[in-house]
């Protein structure tokens, strides 16, 4: 089993790789970090550059953990994605950043996050940044 993290270059992104490095130490399972860049749009705040995931990695190297960081460009929706991943590497808990949305934010919008919650065949751990 495999500790899976929802990364994106931002505080919710830092704040799930943090929680998921504690949950793999703590479950002793290696950890996959996954960056999606949606392929509808030219440019996406959610990509990380290589210099974001060269640094992942290297942190991830110092701490010993047996871990894994990829960058997957097709497909339009980033939950979808998670999703497909968890699956394909039988995770044992998602983790993800979760940012406050209003009411009407939720209804106009729909959650990437909501529908991870929803849909995820295994346990879902959405922090915050501190």
């Amino acid at each position: 089993m495999t500790v899976l993290v929802g990364f994106v270059p931002n505080p919710f992104g830092e704040a799930a790789l943090t929680a998921g490095v504690a949950e793999a130490r703590r479950r002793e399972e290696p950890l996959l970090v996954v960056n999606m860049s949606r392929d509808d749009v030219l440019a996406d705040a959610h990509r990380a550059g290589e210099g974001e995931l060269a640094r992942v990695r290297r942190d991830l190297d110092e701490l010993g953990l047996t871990s894994e960081v990829r960058r997957i460009e097709e497909g339009n929706d980033p939950s979808e994605v998670l999703l497909e991943v968890a699956g394909e590497v039988d995770a044992s808990v998602i983790v993800i950043g979760l940012r406050h949305r209003s009411p009407v934010g939720k209804l106009l919008l729909g959650s990437s996050a909501q529908r991870i919650l929803l849909d995820a065949a295994c346990p879902v751990l959405a922090v915050k940044p501190a």
